[in-house]
């Protein structure tokens, strides 16, 4: 999966910097000459416009309710026993965990990842150890806001290896991404971005 990441990365990057070198290298004084004026209209608007433009916001959206507020969750004195059961039922990776009593107040959050390295692989019992003692605390946690680019997002999460970043505003956090809705994210932008390539390149523009 990271391997995919990087790739989704570098071609991304080559594909911008390739394109917006050879609008920027044309000299002012002969673009007239080279581009009709309603072309060279568009390839400002498309160096104006730039790439890797969707926001953390925009993938909140795509996901409706699940994403605003209604995260799934589990408190720091539930079992991880009971964590692990709640993230297979609802098919997810991560559950946030909140202070028993307190809904708003994070604590911190429990992966997968956490259930193998800290239960599985040290031979504790799921039933008798509670999340708080092998979540991830609030405060190591890494965070995005609605504003922030998906491709910086992706590069945190890779950079970091983590599967899932929370998002948090001036109200605290009002939802959570996965590494495959940023994935899905940045495939759907570079997709839409060589469609209008393609459309500037045989005039569509």
């Amino acid at each position: 999966m990271l391997g995919g990441i990087h790739k989704v990365l570098s071609c991304g990057s080559v594909l911008k910097s390739t394109v917006l070198q050879h609008i920027r290298l044309v000299n002012p004084v002969m673009r007239p000459l080279l581009f009709p004026r309603h072309e060279s209209l568009a390839s400002a608007r498309m160096e104006e416009q730039g790439f890797e433009s969707t926001t953390i916001s925009d993938i909140l959206k795509t996901k409706g309710k699940n994403a605003d507020g209604s995260w799934l969750w589990c408190t720091t004195d539930d079992s991880v026993y009971d964590a692990v059961k709640s993230m297979t039922q609802h098919n997810v990776g991560a559950l946030v965990v909140v202070k028993p009593g307190d809904q708003k107040l994070i604590a911190g959050i429990i992966t997968e990842r956490d259930y193998l390295r800290k239960i599985i692989v040290q031979g504790r019992s799921s039933k008798s150890t509670k999340v708080g003692d092998i979540m991830t605390e609030e405060n190591k946690l890494i965070t995005v806001t609605p504003k922030t680019k998906v491709l910086k997002a992706m590069q945190l999460m890779t950079d970091n290896r983590i599967r899932h970043i929370p998002v948090i505003d001036d109200r605290g956090m009002i939802g959570m991404v996965s590494i495959g809705d940023v994935v899905r994210a940045v495939v759907a932008e570079y997709r839409d971005e060589l469609d209008r390539l393609n459309a500037f390149i045989h005039g569509g523009y």
